[in-house]
């Protein structure tokens, strides 16, 4: 039986990518368009384009994602720096999906080199190379820049996939230190479900069902400063973690 529900998983996956490829295909020509107008104002058509798009990828798929908030946040207007657990390439489209409101997630340097996805991501993230210290400062930078013309902010703290026993990974300290530096509050994102639909070992992994997204209460940093960061960064870690163990023990929030 095994080796049969093997087999259609595989199949259903390979469905699942010829499916993305295809409407990523399709709304490549508005991506061009959109991309006319700069990275600001064109880079927010692009991310609602990229909603449109995740909205007929998950019906199609059989993925539901449930978003569900603590908080009345985010809403339109509000800026925040968004900070997630990171554990499947799923996440991704989990931000464009349940994040409705200008943002530019943190992306690896790499994507930009995949054909047609890579030219959506240069528009419509800022993209890093964590093993080159300019590039790094570079992207900080522009994270700043970003957030000084009214655009919210998606930072994966752990830095990559969390392939650790533990609930999360240790947290880099980037996200805290431009959240002090611009003075814009931190909303933790939990991600729970994103491994069980698509594990980060394999591509041919995913299966059909909910995916939902917990968005925590915002951390404000008002009167914070440098000094204050390990104390900010453990706080969001302590609380990110508590959650995901909530969850995991069939918690709701």
């Amino acid at each position: 039986m095994k080796p049969l529900l093997k087999l259609i998983q595989v199949i259903y996956s390979i469905y699942v990518i010829l499916l993305f490829v295809i409407l990523l295909l399709i709304i490549f020509p508005f991506v061009l368009l959109a991309s006319v107008f700069g990275k600001v104002k064109g880079g927010n058509i692009i991310y609602r384009i990229c909603s449109a798009w995740s909205d007929v990828w998950f019906l199609l798929i059989g993925i539901h994602p449930k978003k569900i908030k603590k908080t009345a946040a985010p809403r339109p207007g509000d800026q925040y720096i968004f900070v997630a657990n990171h554990i499947s390439f799923l996440d991704i489209a989990m931000i464009v999906k349940t994040i409705r409101q200008p943002t530019r997630p943190l992306a690896k340097a790499e994507i930009a080199k995949v054909p047609v996805f890579g030219f959506l991501y240069r528009y419509g993230a800022i993209m890093v190379d964590r093993s080159n210290a300019e590039n790094r400062k570079k992207s900080v930078l522009q994270l700043k820049s970003v957030l000084r013309k009214g655009i919210s902010i998606f930072i994966f703290p752990e830095g990559t996939f969390n392939t650790t026993p533990g609930l999360l990974k240790e947290f880099y300290d980037g996200a805290f230190r431009i959240a002090i530096e611009t003075q814009t509050p931190l909303l933790p994102v939990i991600f729970p479900d994103t491994v069980k639909r698509l594990h980060y070992t394999s591509v041919l992994s995913f299966t059909p069902g909910v995916c939902r997204a917990f968005f925590l209460e915002p951390i404000p940093v008002d009167s914070l400063t440098i000094d204050d960061l390990p104390a900010l960064k453990m706080n969001v870690y302590n609380t990110m973690k508590a959650a995901l163990k909530e969850i995991a023990d069939g918690g709701i929030l």
